[in-house]
């Protein structure tokens, strides 16, 4: 029977009817990341990738959304006999002394049941095991999960799997929006936008140097989840101090004037009525709708997952300042839409569009070209 060691897509829940969008995103990542591969297919509800080097490949793909896992398998033909001793082996290979392992055997083929090829895998590695002192848990209770995947024509039994960062592929709505980065929240907002499939333009708006820094930096952590290879970003400078909810709104207004200029029909607005008061989304939202744009709140649902969604994109460290913004009780009062048009004025004479090729250099190359661009 023919071996080979391939990389495994497991699709999102989410995108089972867009597998054809996440496949054109794996082969794009690909390259981006300039990793070899021989073919990329479909397998029923899977993509394998035949990649020049599965552990790379797969660091690559995981950067990507509509993932539910991603693992590095064994493919064989789907025979039962085939089966049994590619499991027995990898999970020999990989099991250390004392350990509890769990076989779980998921898809279906119509030559053998997934529980028959499960029993017989446990009952053979407790034989085989015997000298390690290895012995089978439970799937609430194991140290080792050895896993396995059928389809009708193959075999899938897993070396590594990695947990994906589901929701939608980039770019799967086919529909543009337009997000600002200015601060923890609002970048998590861009990522929750991402994930939701639409494709992204990004304004960043900072107030001096280190705090462009830390927004560049954040970004960084971003662009890696966009699957184009350069970039516009749009850039400008906050030159006034006013409270949290003047300067969100005069950044609403920014989008709003980005947004038109270049007829994105979408702005994403970063905040949710988990934290702010609920007028105050309606505010923002009315003042997009007025424009004759369609305001999205990508955080409206969101919870305490916020710090999961932190760490997705390695925000770790700023996750205190997130906790700090949750903690405020801000109070909403009436605006001064002079006061808002001003700063939106000295803003938009600020603005910059900045060309990235999204790579390692990406912070030296977006601070560079500011500097060259003053």
């Amino acid at each position: 029977m023919s071996e080979k060691t391939v990389l495994v897509v497991f699709p999102s829940i989410y995108s089972l009817n867009k597998i054809n969008n996440l496949a054109t995103s794996v082969s794009k990542i690909l390259k981006i990341k300039n990793q070899q591969y021989d073919n990329i297919r479909r397998n029923e509800s899977l993509i394998i990738v035949e990649a020049t080097d599965p552990v790379l490949a797969s660091s690559a793909v995981n950067l990507l959304f509509g993932i539910d896992k991603i693992a590095i398998a064994k493919e064989t033909d789907a025979n039962f006999d085939a089966a049994l001793s590619i499991i027995t082996n990898t999970a020999l290979s990989l099991l250390l002394k004392g350990e509890k392992f769990y076989v779980k055997v998921d898809g279906k083929t119509k030559k053998f049941l997934a529980k028959d090829l499960e029993i017989a895998a446990t009952t053979t590695l407790v034989d085989k095991s015997m000298n390690l002192g290895a012995k089978p848990g439970s799937e609430s209770n194991h140290d080792r999960l050895v896993y396995a995947y059928l389809t009708d024509s193959h075999v899938y039994v897993c070396i590594f799997v990695d947990k994906g960062l589901s929701g939608l592929p980039y770019n799967s709505q086919k529909e543009k929006i337009l997000c600002c980065i200015h601060d923890e929240l609002s970048a998590i907002s861009c990522l929750q936008t991402i994930k939701m499939g639409f494709e992204v333009k990004i304004l960043v708006c900072y107030r001096n140097e280190s705090d462009l820094l830390k927004l560049v930096k954040i970004l960084n952590k971003i662009l890696s989840r966009i699957i184009e290879e350069n970039v516009i970003l749009h850039i400008c400078k906050m030159n006034w101090s006013s409270g949290i909810l003047t300067t969100i709104t005069t950044i609403t207004q920014v989008m709003i004037s980005i947004a038109s200029e270049e007829k994105i029909e979408r702005i994403s607005l970063g905040i949710s009525p988990m934290i702010f008061p609920a007028s105050f989304c309606e505010y923002n939202s009315n003042l997009v709708l007025q424009s004759k744009i369609i305001p999205w709140f990508s955080l409206s649902g969101l919870d305490s997952s916020i710090f999961e969604n932190a760490k997705e994109i390695g925000l770790e460290k700023y996750i205190a300042n997130l906790e700090e913004l949750c903690k405020k009780h801000l109070n909403y009062k009436k605006i001064s839409m002079t006061e808002v048009m001003r700063h939106t004025k000295d803003a938009l004479k600020t603005l910059k569009c900045i060309p990235v090729t999204i790579g390692p250099k990406n912070i030296h190359d977006i601070i560079d070209s500011l500097k060259s661009n003053h």
